[in-house]
């Protein structure tokens, strides 16, 4: 592990070679994803339990901070739904002002993790344990959108699953067709919008209109929800409306508030903050790659993880400031960025200002915005956020796979994201050395011969009892015997050393045992200690024990253990790196 603290934003680089083409791309892209972000920011906070203007100046001041100072080219930083389900719990258990302390601390934590060159790390989390949290939250989210979606009464709902579904169950009575037909239309909008206004569609070539085509590529959740606001405006719905409930979004920059800071709430907030932490690393890192993989310019540089998880820390460390919620990067947006044409940070950084002049001069009008559509909006993303298609390909892969995948989707759905990855991680640690052991085995190779095939002709004693033709007698050999390692000698696979000190301890006195490790590809303490006890036994039998055409890592452990010395105390010296074999003269024999 090494510290830095090199600060090297992908910004400085993309200005060294700046031009007007690429301005006009960023401007054109910054804007297009600044009015998809509005509706997204709002539907977020929302359902997170914190009012609409806490997801605008997220999206605003964290978009702002990781576009200038991240390490990617076109990443979208603010609110994501993957924080929904955790912000809801953390308020309801330990209310906003503990959410912000939680939400500073986490970026006091990516903060660490980026100058301890850590980001790489994420990618160690199996792409199973990701893709089963992911499902389970996006099933969260449709779950917490289905009340504002029915129009039912409550008053509050609650964080946990099961109360949930019985709180919505209890409600049914209440539901409001006002509101359920207002969201039902969004969401079938959302859906049918991309392939209706999709170049080659039958409603393209009839509507050619340069103005429509204009039209055309507005974002899907903007047209929603300017058309069936205005709907539910003209023919006075009684819905529930951001107005009624919130009172409306303050056109005013935020004030700086410093929150009530003190060591017992920090320690009280453990948990919240490594869960913040680590989902707004797993998330950003992962949206990072998916714009490496989705871009197509030659001269793209991949991005820097570290510099990332700095830019996300100092994001997170400032947002709690000004009434924000916790940010991270935002894979649909920064997947329209990209096909918008961004070419740089500057886009994410026009989005930051293009949402930001929105909501100073136009917040009156979010007023009102029915929630039942911003319900729709957020089912329509947890749609798209779950990749639903992996349930069907479980029956491809190994039962360890299905294992972690289901198990993880469960625990996020039934307890939290916490004890999901928790546990995701932990049975993937017990899976992988369960697998690792199962690959690790000992083979005994064929022992040489003792007939040296030399005719020595015919009998030519003299009757003296002495052959005076006869070479003399050879010294008795010692008997020798050769095992070959394959895999790696770890605390998981020590045990299946036991068959070869079972074989030493039945053998005859005075062996010459070898240990072929041509094919064993890692050793660890705990495997040394094995290779130990082979030791011990041979010695307490008296006779010799060699490793040899040992590979690099486990040659260095056992010379910086004295485990080589040990061998070599046996008056068997070394044969370069390697122990001299004592049985390879009577292979060569056969």
């Amino acid at each position: 592990m090494s510290f830095s603290l090199a600060f090297h934003p992908r910004l400085l680089d993309t200005l060294r070679s700046y031009d007007r083409s690429r301005w006009l791309a960023d401007v054109g892209a910054g804007v297009t994803v600044g009015i998809v972000a509005l509706p997204l920011a709002m539907a977020f906070a929302i359902a997170s339990g914190l009012p609409p203007g806490a997801g605008l100046w997220t999206a605003i001041i964290a978009g702002f901070l990781i576009s200038a100072l991240g390490g990617t080219n076109a990443q979208i930083g603010g609110p994501a739904g993957a924080f929904i389900v955790i912000v809801y719990d953390i308020v309801e258990r330990y209310g906003v002002a503990n959410l912000m302390i939680a939400t500073a601390c986490a970026g006091v934590l990516l903060l660490l993790l980026g100058f301890f060159r850590l980001g790489t790390l994420v990618r160690f989390v199996p792409v199973s344990i990701v893709i089963g949290f992911t499902n389970g939250i996006a099933v969260l989210i449709a779950l917490s959108q289905v009340k504002d979606w029915l129009g039912l009464s409550i008053t509050h709902m609650p964080g946990n699953f099961f109360s949930q579904l019985r709180t919505l169950t209890q409600h049914i009575d209440s539901f409001n067709p006002y509101a359920f037909g207002l969201g039902t239309a969004c969401v079938l909008g959302l859906f049918v919008w991309p392939r209706l206004t999709m170049k080659g569609s039958p409603v393209m070539q009839v509507l050619e209109h340069h103005t429509v085509r204009h039209f055309a590529r507005l974002p899907a959740p903007v047209v929603a929800l300017v058309t069936l606001s205005l709907l539910a405006k003209v023919l006075e719905f009684p819905v529930e409306t951001i107005g009624s409930r919130f009172g409306g979004i303050p056109q005013a920059l935020p004030a700086f508030a410093l929150p009530d800071f003190s060591w017992a709430t920090v320690r009280l907030l453990v948990t919240p903050t490594v869960t913040i932490a680590l989902l707004g690393a797993i998330e950003s890192l992962l949206c990072a790659r998916v714009a490496d993989q989705l871009s197509t310019d030659a001269q793209y540089k991949k991005h820097d993880p570290n510099q990332e998880l700095i830019a996300q820390g100092l994001a997170n460390l400032v947002v709690p400031f000004f009434g924000g919620m916790p940010a991270t990067g935002t894979i649909a947006r920064t997947v329209t960025n990209i096909r918008a044409g961004a070419t740089s940070p500057i886009a994410g950084i026009v989005h930051a200002l293009t949402l930001a002049l929105i909501v100073l001069v136009a917040a009156p009008l979010a007023l009102h915005i029915p929630l039942a559509v911003l319900a729709g909006i957020l089912l329509f993303v947890a749609w798209n956020m779950g990749e639903w298609h992996e349930f069907m390909r479980l029956r491809r892969f190994s039962n360890h796979y299905r294992l972690l995948m289901l198990g993880t989707f469960l625990l996020t759905v039934v307890f939290d994201l916490t004890v999901a990855v928790e546990v995701g991680l932990f049975m993937a640690c017990a899976l992988f050395v369960r697998r690792m052991s199962a690959l690790f085995r000992v083979e005994r190779q064929p022992e040489p011969g003792t007939d040296t095939g030399i005719d020595t002709g015919p009998d030519t004693d003299t009757g003296t009892g002495i052959d005076t033709d006869a070479p003399a007698t050879p010294p008795p050999q010692r008997p020798c015997a050769t095992w070959r390692l394959h895999g790696a000698l770890f605390f998981g696979a020590a045990a299946k050393i036991d068959p070869i000190v079972q074989a030493v301890e039945t053998g005859p006195p005075g062996i010459d045992l070898v240990l072929d490790a041509s094919e064993l590809v890692a050793l660890d303490t705990t495997g040394l200690d094995a290779l130990a006890q082979i030791l011990k036994a041979v010695t307490a039998r008296g006779g010799r024990l060699s490793v040899i055409h040992l590979h690099e890592q486990p040659r260095s452990l056992i010379a910086r253990s004295g485990f080589g010395a040990q061998l070599a105390a046996q008056g068997l010296p070394p044969d370069g790196p390697e122990i001299t074999d004592p049985c390879a003269d009577a292979r060569d024999r056969e």
